[in-house]
């Protein structure tokens, strides 16, 4: 699993906008939620290799990409790239940013910074 990051501060809203991608979709069920100070992002990614994930957060686009398909010991047929894309809140702290990969699900924990998770 690779993670990538650049800074993402500032954001005045908490919520998740979902952006589809030029890569296929399908299979990757994306739900966000936030639990005390931490946003939670989880991404159903079955029969990807582990691997092969890469998270790269640029600006306020979190992007999540991985490869499905034979090589990987997933689904029939030849392999593909799996994507998901969503805005994140310039209040999360992305510098702290915790990815878990279990059971086909892609777990994201990103910390909500400072002053706002204190005032939750």
């Amino acid at each position: 699993m690779v993670l990538r990051n650049a800074t993402v501060r500032d954001h005045d809203r908490l919520t998740a906008r979902v952006l589809d991608s030029h890569t296929r979709t399908s299979g990757c069920r994306l739900e966000t939620y936030r639990d005390r100070d931490t946003f939670h992002v989880d991404i159903d990614l079955p029969g990807v290799d582990p691997a092969s994930i890469d998270i790269a957060v640029e600006g306020r686009l979190l992007t999540v990409r991985a490869q499905r398909g034979t090589a990987a010991g997933g689904t029939d047929g030849p392999a593909h790239e799996v994507s998901r894309e969503t805005v994140l809140s310039e209040t999360l702290d992305t510098d702290r940013l915790d990815a878990r990969y279990e059971n086909g699900v892609l777990t994201l924990r990103i910390p909500i910074a400072g002053e706002l998770a204190a005032a939750a």
